[in-house]
């Protein structure tokens, strides 16, 4: 069945852990206990409704203060897909959290509570969108029953939004505007009838429509090498297989490769998953890829399309989300992991300071927990690296403490 990834990103009480809870129990994905706890507390709680806010907030200080802190993934399901929900907090505090959630995700939701409209945490959320480069973006305003159902109210919201979108330099992104009363599922998995000047889909048809095709990466097909397969066995004696996953395009046999960093070439024999081979393989897959030739293909290296060879660089100009309570400061040393490949690396210079509200980039000398900023980095050896705008996998990184191991920074290559 096909998988769909989805961040969801809204500001304090906007409503998002209701949301989620509410296409949990529309979709019948919440199990009787959990509806029968969730009645429990949501009348001890002195409320006549269902709180569905607490189907997501795990944590206890959640639970206590009403908002979102760390980021949880929600599983459901319909007949037609299964998916994973990344719950990511609003607050600027969280920010890192906000770009570990949505990195892995195909679409977001973005809530707006009809009553603010747009305000500076959408602008931060939406920022945050557009760095990691997310196709399919639903901007679900909610709280409609709050403002009477107005149709004036929504189009006032998706105009301010709009004016916000021409900020963006990411072109290629849709942007979907739905109307919606999460805690009465006006519009969530049903039509609301108290909308009826609102034609669109509601969220839940929106995410059903959604195809594999609408988040694919048309850029030039990378191989990671996570590990050499070796069985050593009398039925597979001198079989040698590369084990990995496949990003930006597919790979078919009989294309002509360049392993990276050695360059030395060979062609494609055969591509299996499991026990079963194929003729081709596109992005996204996780397969072994065995050569015509016996070279010396390790644990790090990159496969490519001879005609494909990504640009070599020891310095690198990034984007970086600070992760670490530890000032990123110039001259600090860490490990550059990209991909399968970690290098020692050496803060350069720290350009400037994003402003996510897209002004203008502010000269800084460091980077705070939860700043994002330019830096040039260099390395110790060589990669082959590709912009993040290119190819998202092989364009990012992350940056470990030396010390600590620490995962310290994401990085975003220009």
């Amino acid at each position: 069945m096909e998988v769909l990834k989805i961040a969801t990103a809204g500001s304090v009480d906007d409503g998002k852990s209701t949301l989620i809870g509410r296409l949990l129990y529309d979709t019948k994905s919440l199990t009787s206990d959990k509806i029968e706890a969730i009645d429990r507390v949501s009348k001890k709680n002195g409320l006549d409704y269902l709180d569905f806010s607490l189907a997501t907030d795990g944590l206890v200080a959640e639970r206590e203060q009403g908002i979102t802190i760390d980021v949880a993934h929600i599983y459901f399901s319909t007949p037609k897909k299964s998916y994973i929900i990344a719950d990511t907090p609003g607050h600027i505090e969280y920010t890192r959290n906000m770009v570990t959630g949505a990195s892995t995700s195909q679409t977001s939701i973005i809530l707006i509570d009809a009553r603010k409209g747009v305000i500076e945490q959408t602008y931060r959320h939406f920022f945050i969108n557009n760095l990691l480069r997310i196709k399919e973006v639903i901007v679900a305003v909610n709280k409609m029953d709050l403002v009477n159902y107005s149709e004036e109210v929504f189009n006032e919201i998706v105009q301010d939004f709009e004016e916000l979108r021409a900020k963006s330099d990411f072109k290629d992104q849709k942007i979907t505007f739905i109307p919606v009363s999460a805690l009465w599922g006006e519009n969530i998995a049903e039509k609301s009838t108290a909308m009826p000047w609102y034609n669109g889909q509601t969220i839940l048809e929106h995410l059903e429509a959604l195809k594999a095709e609408d988040f694919e990466e048309q850029s030039q097909a990378r191989f990671s090498v996570q590990t050499v397969i070796r069985p050593k066995t009398d039925e597979f004696h001198d079989y040698r297989g590369y084990a990995g996953k496949i990003s930006g395009n597919s790979f078919r046999i009989g294309d002509e490769i360049t392993v990276l960093p050695s360059l030395t070439t060979s062609t494609i024999k055969d591509i299996q998953f499991f026990t079963e081979s194929f003729n081709e393989a596109p992005a996204g897959s996780s397969v072994t890829i065995s050569l015509a030739d016996d070279i010396n293909v390790a644990r790090g290296d990159m496969l490519v399309k001879s005609n494909e060879v990504p640009q070599e660089t020891k310095v690198l100009d990034a984007m970086v989300c600070w992760m670490d309570n530890k000032a990123l400061v110039p001259g600090t040393k860490y490990v550059l992991q990209h991909n399968t490949n970690g290098i020692l690396a050496k803060i350069d210079k720290v350009e400037g300071h994003v402003d996510t509200n897209f002004g203008a980039e502010e000269e800084v000398s460091s980077l705070s927990l939860n700043d994002i900023g330019s830096v040039k980095i260099k390395l110790s050896k060589p990669i082959f690296a590709d912009s993040y705008h290119d190819n998202r996998a092989n364009g990012r990184f992350i940056l470990v403490d030396t010390l600590t191991n620490t995962t310290a920074g994401v990085g975003f290559i220009k």
